[in-house]
């Protein structure tokens, strides 16, 4: 059974703080927590990003602040060629990583704020990805651990100034757990992103939590304010709208292919939750794109 896994992280060559710059490998990891901070920028590559309870697309520029044991993976699209390019780059730090008290000085208080909103996620929109990526870039060249360093704390300093951005896991409904709740509730989410398109089992998601399927389920209401099976629509949902505007396949295979084994029930779950069918929300999309290029033009 796939779990969400824990994952150990050691800085190397005598650094406070681990940098990496991954090819297609870093879209491989599981869905898996750590107590660390992480930064990943998406160089290239697209298909959808996971992070605690949320669930959204990723393409190049994708540039998210996790706080600890926040569980996340960035998952390829699969349809795409298993050659296509993917890269990322990604910074994985210890809140103590300068000392205990050192994010505690007053000049470090806009940092701590950002640390503080980081236990949702943080996805940080076009403006700021524009000026943080040519920092990453030249810190993927830097050979000096000490202007890595302050090459680092320049870019946490920028984020902790911008406001465009936008709030992940929203509900904190996984980072504000206690460990020994992390510790349940993550396998169970593990299993809903490795599963969501193919079969979901109550009996199997309360087998991985230990628990009776009806303590189960009062259980996941109570933790996330959603149902089992509204979770499992939603994932499905947020998957085939990604299929309707970014492919030209027939609706009733994005049904069945994000999940759904009756395409009237996608019809009928599409329309509740964006009060339009499949078919006009795609056609929508399309027009919306025409006469953007149309004003551009213009």
């Amino acid at each position: 059974m796939i779990k969400a896994s824990f994952e150990i992280i050691q800085p190397a060559n005598g650094q406070s703080f681990l940098f990496r710059k991954f090819d297609r490998s870093a879209f491989e990891a599981p869905y898996h927590f750590h107590p660390e901070y992480e930064l990943t920028y998406i160089i290239e590559g697209t298909g959808k990003r996971y992070a605690g309870s949320h669930m959204g697309d990723f393409s190049a520029g994708d540039l998210v602040l996790l706080g600890p044991n926040l569980p996340h993976c960035w998952k390829l699209e699969q349809e795409k060629d298993s050659q296509t390019n993917a890269s990322a780059i990604v910074v994985q730090f210890d809140g103590a990583f300068l000392g205990d008290d050192f994010f505690n000085k007053n000049e470090m208080q806009l940092i701590r704020k950002l640390f503080q909103k980081s236990g949702c996620g943080i996805c940080f929109k076009s403006a700021t990805q524009a000026v943080v990526d040519k920092n990453l870039e030249a810190l993927s060249k830097e050979k000096n651990n000490f202007r890595m360093l302050m090459g680092l704390l320049e870019i946490l300093q920028k984020l902790a100034l911008s406001n465009d951005y936008i709030l992940l896991d929203q509900n904190r409904s996984v980072a504000e757990r206690t460990p020994a709740e992390q510790e349940r509730i993550n396998p169970v989410y593990a299993y809903l992103v490795e599963n969501f398109r193919s079969q979901v089992s109550l009996e199997a998601a309360a087998g991985i939590a230990n628990m009776t399927t009806n303590a189960f389920c009062k259980y996941f209401k109570k933790i996330t304010r959603k149902t089992f099976m509204e979770t499992i629509i939603e994932y499905r949902l947020n998957y085939a709208t990604q299929q309707l505007v970014q492919t030209d396949k027939p609706v009733s295979d994005i049904s069945y292919e994000s999940g759904f084994g009756d395409v009237s029930h996608f019809y009928k779950m599409f329309k509740q939750k964006m009060h339009i069918s499949p078919l006009n929300y795609r056609k929508k999309f399309m027009r919306d794109l025409e006469d953007e290029a149309i004003i551009g033009v213009a």
